[in-house]
């Protein structure tokens, strides 16, 4: 149990800007603190998955490969997000009744105040989401643990939404799951609604501020090197880990159809756990040999790419599929 006690709310100033980190302290300051806390914290550019979700429907493998965008499974529900440094995060965490630990509402209130206060309309629509003349710019997520409240939400303030796009962007046909799927809704940036300039930073301490008047007593703390050490132990031990990240997604079903240069090949698997249980190879190709022996080396392979390619890399797949690389063919299952 974390060793400070107080009678006071708790707000953790937090600087760090790994996400693995951030996701962990999430969870660490729910389970091992007593206190009400208010926090305030930044991402580098990362995405990050809502718990229920198909962590390779909802993100774009390339770009993100391509770009070393970490992707980090959350312990809330809702839909996939892309943080960078220009999208604030605000974290709840509150004791309560059980049946009135969930209430969207009560904990974005201060946010839309702070918004009225710099002359922006925001508004509360939809199951979790703030809006600006009916666009977003926050999405908002729950947690329940014992008589414990997780809530916590985005602030798209100048976030690169270019980047956002790209980063999401995945072709739904591939997939067909149980899994919550994204909504995709337009977005924008509080700041390009504001009346006078502003920096992110500038609007976090405008939001601290606003907490501290709401909450007088109020206690302004920093992580002691016992909390940093242990928040760093559970982002090794979970957060970064492939089997929360990806493995912990829903059974699906990965169905894809490429045009290599030696014919059409179509994967279909079946995968649990973020392991493949069924693996079927379709298409017009030539081959010398029988495809069955390559679907049975997928089966029991994680459906990661470094996996497949490690498990691929003394197979000659030209002489199972004529005319297609070892690259074009890893690259088809994904």
């Amino acid at each position: 149990m974390h060793a400070q006690t107080f009678d006071n709310m708790l707000c953790i100033e937090r600087n760090y800007t790994d996400p693995y980190f951030n996701i962990a302290a999430e969870e660490y300051v729910l389970k091992q603190f007593n206190e009400d806390v208010f926090m305030l914290w930044r991402n580098e550019p990362c995405i990050i998955v809502g718990k229920h979700q198909n962590t390779l429907a909802e993100i774009n493998l390339d770009y993100i490969r391509e770009n070393n965008i970490p992707v980090v499974r959350r312990i809330t529900g809702g839909g996939t997000v892309f943080h960078d440094l220009g999208n604030l995060n605000f974290t709840f965490i509150k004791n309560g009744k059980p049946d009135e630990l969930v209430n969207f509402r009560k904990f974005t209130e201060p946010i839309l105040e702070v918004l009225q206060q710099i002359g922006i309309d925001a508004k509360f629509e939809g199951r979790n989401d703030l809006t600006i003349n009916g666009r977003k710019f926050s999405g908002n997520a729950e947690h329940v643990h014992k008589t414990r409240v997780l809530h916590h939400g985005t602030l798209l303030f100048s976030a690169q939404l270019g980047n956002l796009s790209k980063a999401l962007n995945v072709d739904p046909s591939k997939f067909s799951d149980k899994a919550v799927k994204s909504v995709r809704s337009r977005v924008t940036n509080i700041s390009e609604h504001l009346l006078n300039d502003m920096n992110v930073l500038q609007f976090r301490d405008r939001i601290q501020e606003h907490i501290k008047a709401q909450h007088p007593e109020m206690v302004i703390i920093n992580f002691s090197d016992e909390d940093v050490q242990k928040i760093n132990e559970l982002a090794e031990t979970k957060y970064k880990t492939w089997e929360w990240n990806f493995g912990y997604s829903p059974k699906y079903n990965f169905q894809k159809k490429v045009k290599a240069n030696g014919g059409n090949i179509e994967f279909n698997f079946d995968v649990k756990d973020g392991i493949i249980e069924k693996a079927k190879i379709f298409g017009d190709y030539f081959s010398l040999h029988e495809t069955s022996v390559i679907e049975k080396i997928l089966i029991n392979q994680q459906h990661d790419k470094a996996a497949i390619s490690h498990c691929l890399k003394n197979v000659a797949i030209e002489q199972y599929f004529k005319n297609v690389s070892k690259e074009e063919f890893i690259n088809g299952m994904f």
